[in-house]
């Protein structure tokens, strides 16, 4: 379906580097287009605008968060047991539900229109599996892997410069602001789908380098958590906090810089996220030289404990006035990207050739993913309910960096000890049961 013979040909035949270039780029346009259906919304302040003593704005992450959340736990059974067949047809169609919730949300009146983010949110949380399941294992995975992931620190700096120009420059109402901003680009996500479409099944030297990707089915799921428990619940734990100081960063960025002083401009919201996006880029790309599995699983262990360190450091660093403010704002940026952007997909394409396990990503970027989101909501609750409802979101990100990351450093220091044991256990293993059987050899 929405396959053109002429272009799948091409690209079938165009080497696997060319293709792979091409997959990626296509994946990138495509997530950054879902962002204008997602994000917009975060360049209004809605200032003054309360529901039962809290800011609209709050309500409106809530309600997105909990669609989001539900959505990513849903996407556990769904994403895990896909097919190639209708990809593209579910891509659009999700989104275009996604686009009609923001058409709600302006006519709807207030406080009702806050239920169509929860509409909004839901159909959004499965786009990233569905447009990584054309990417997954093949050889060139961590290229195309990181130039998708760093699709989210542009565009959402991107799209938010979007509604910020519509807002300031159009004077667009910031209830309709959302839905404009998703027009605007939906004709360049109907274009990136269908090539992305185009892209052809793994070849036998990708799936020789980093194992066939088969559906799980609910026992294969169960079986693998089992297997790999205390370290996936390491996992979520970081990736947790992670995605909460994300989300705070990301929906509450003018709020944070009026914090710091800073005059907000569109381009101010963009303009922090483009040397993030390039030093990620090459970074997470890099790691396609690493033929050898079990290496890049540690490298990415590496990266990740290095970003924590990044944030917890830059922020007693601003804390002591050794720092400028902006630079802080990057580098925060860069240290929880670091982290997180491995959570999606590149740590668990590598775990799944290094173990030799025939399943799917999907099926663990979407168990953490949603516990990730569980996460991100629980900690703006505890912002507006627990007493602290009157610390800034300034005041209220620098300490959460501090406390949770210099967490996040011990879990990941622990999880490379259990799979550096549990990788040795398996490989002593597979050697034993080569000496006794032959015919193995």
């Amino acid at each position: 379906m929405l396959r053109i013979p002429y272009v799948s040909k091409k690209l079938a035949s165009s080497g696997p580097f060319a293709m792979s270039l091409f997959a990626a780029c296509m994946a990138f346009l495509t997530y950054s287009s879902m962002y204008a259906f997602r994000k917009p919304f975060a360049a209004a302040t809605f200032e003054g605008e309360v529901f039962l003593g809290m800011d609209i704005k709050v309500w409106l992450i809530l309600a997105q968060t909990l669609g989001y959340m539900a959505s990513k736990f849903y996407g556990i059974k769904m994403i895990s047991e896909l097919t190639k067949e209708r990809r593209a047809v579910l891509i659009l169609g999700l989104i275009s539900v996604a686009w009609l919730a923001l058409l709600g949300f302006a006519v709807l009146p207030a406080p009702l229109n806050i239920v169509c983010f929860v509409v909004n949110g839901f159909p959004l949380g499965l786009i990233w599996g569905l447009v990584f399941h054309y990417l997954e294992g093949r050889r060139f995975t961590e290229m195309m892997g990181s130039i998708l992931a760093v699709s989210f620190v542009f565009s959402s700096g991107f799209v938010k410069t979007v509604g910020k120009f519509l807002l300031d420059n159009l004077q667009v109402d910031p209830y309709w602001m959302p839905f404009w901003t998703g027009a605007l680009f939906m004709p360049l996500l109907a274009f990136a789908v269908l090539m992305l479409n185009q892209t052809p099944d793994p070849s036998g030297d990708d799936i020789a380098l980093k194992t066939a990707r088969l559906p799980m089915s609910k026992q294969e799921r169960r079986a693998f958590f089992r297997h790999f428990r205390p370290g996936i619940i390491l996992l979520i734990l970081v990736y947790m906090m992670l995605t909460a100081l994300r989300d705070i960063r990301d929906n509450f960025a003018v709020e944070i810089w009026e914090g710091l002083h800073f005059p907000v401009h569109p381009e101010l919201l963009t303009q922090t996220e483009i040397p993030i996006t390039l030093v990620l880029l090459l970074m997470m790309s890099l790691l396609v030289l690493v033929k050898n599995n079990r290496k890049a699983l540690f490298l990415y262990h590496g990266i990740i404990i290095g970003g924590l360190v990044l944030c917890v450091a830059t922020t007693v660093m601003v804390q002591a006035s050794l720092l400028d403010p902006f630079w802080w704002v990057v580098a925060t940026g860069t240290g929880i990207y670091m982290a997180y952007i491995p959570f999606n997909c590149l740590l668990f394409d590598r775990l799944l050739a290094a173990f030799k396990y025939a399943g799917t990503v999907g099926y663990l970027m979407y168990l953490i993913d949603s516990f990730g989101y569980l996460g991100s909501a629980g900690v703006m609750v505890f912002k507006q309910f627990g007493n602290i409802q009157d610390l800034s979101w300034l005041n209220f990100y620098s300490n959460s960096l501090l406390i949770m990351l210099s967490l996040g450093v011990m879990c990941m220091f622990f999880n490379a000890l259990y799979i550096f044991r549990k990788l040795t256990k398996s490989e002593s293993m597979a050697t034993a049961s080569k000496v006794a059987d032959p015919v193995a050899r």
